[in-house]
């Protein structure tokens, strides 16, 4: 009788101390179980190849955090990464759970997203979707909210000489609501802003709201990049339309919107007291200057040292088109009879979209 009472209060307390164990074990093997599924994820993507340096684990946050994440294609020339990301921490998102809502947070810390043209170049539509939806397969509820600080993404032509480095730095943006967990009733629930700056210290501001809840997005974003120095992109201009600029402060702004798949919007890049450098070229070189000047010279307003122009765009998503003549009428509208302000038009909404499509529909 002795010897049985021994055995169930050894047993009271061995099996818990079992389940204990395999707990402990579970949880301290979880970062490698974790780390091996994100690994193979970014194995599996078609034309890349991607791993991670380590995994952490946070139970009671309901988080885990991605160390060092890299991403580039298969038969990159370069060895620059397509994609890489030094911190992302993936967790629940508490506000949103409160809500009967089970949704996730991402935190980006020092993103990089780098586009090597030569890398690129044999990009098609169903490599871009694989990692993208591998990416996205990384995080295993929907994501309501995103932030990301310290970011940089950048444009690089390697074999242009000199290499071509067009880059925005210090990119800080949040998203939030983008599942929709309130303001139900709203068109447009998620909001989006975001900031940075760019080669030739520009200032970038990005703000708007959108709908991800589509298969098509529905959103009215506005952009603007302001002060930038031209002469940042000389290795550009050069390269593509063989002029220098001496200085001069480049700007963009931008407004788009898109409604059930109809987009309306437009980009005005404006050019303000820019000067081309002036030096001994060979003839046809000296001639191209001298012809770009003149309709610098011609087209610009000289009132305010601007020489601007308006690009409407209009259309259905997957034929959007930039019309030519008004284009070029506004090239003319803005150096005869009224130059641009160097401010977002605030002309074009949400309402501007959805009219359209519903005048398509008639």
């Amino acid at each position: 009788m002795k010897s049985k009472r021994k055995f169930y209060k050894r047993k009271r307390y061995t099996i818990p101390l079992i389940i204990i164990v395999i707990l402990i074990s579970f949880r301290l093997l979880l970062p490698v179980i974790v780390k091996d599924y994100v690994n193979d994820v970014l194995a599996d993507i078609p034309g890349y190849h991607g791993a991670v340096k380590d995994i952490d684990i946070s139970l009671i946050r309901g988080a885990y955090v991605i160390d060092s994440l890299y991403l580039n294609k298969v038969d990159a020339g370069s060895e620059v990464p397509y994609i890489q990301i030094a911190e992302t921490d993936i967790s629940v998102e508490w506000n949103a759970l409160f809500k009967g809502e089970i949704v996730s947070e991402i935190n980006m810390k020092s993103p990089t997203f780098i586009y090597v043209f030569e890398d690129q170049q044999k990009e098609d539509d169903a490599e871009f979707e694989d990692w993208t939806k591998a990416l996205t397969d990384l995080v295993p509820i929907d994501v309501n909210s995103l932030k990301i600080v310290d970011g940089k993404a950048a444009f690089v032509e390697i074999t242009a000489d000199p290499t071509i480095d067009l880059n925005l730095h210090d990119i800080t943006l949040e998203a939030n609501n983008l599942r929709n967990v309130v303001s139900k009733e709203r068109n447009l629930p998620s909001s989006i802003k975001g900031t940075a700056v760019s080669i030739g210290n520009g200032k970038l501001n990005l703000e708007g709201r959108m709908n991800l809840i589509k298969q098509i997005p529905d959103m009215d974003i506005s952009f603007a990049l302001v002060d930038a120095d031209v002469s940042a992109i000389n290795d550009f201009t050069n390269h593509y339309a063989g002029i220098d600029f001496a200085e001069g402060n480049f700007n963009v702004y931008s407004e788009i919107a898109i409604a059930d798949g109809f987009l309306k919007g437009y980009i005005k890049p404006l050019l303000k007291n820019s000067k081309l450098i002036e030096k001994e070229d060979k003839f046809f070189e000296k001639l191209w200057e001298g012809f770009v000047g003149f309709f610098k010279f011609v087209l610009k307003n000289h009132k305010n040292d601007t020489l601007a122009t308006k690009i409407p765009l209009e259309g259905d998503l997957n034929q959007v088109e930039s019309k030519v003549l008004p284009a070029i009428f506004n090239v003319f509208k803005n150096g005869w009879i009224k130059g641009f302000e160097g401010i977002i038009d605030n002309d074009v909404t949400f309402e501007d979209a959805e009219k359209a499509v519903d005048q398509q529909k008639e």
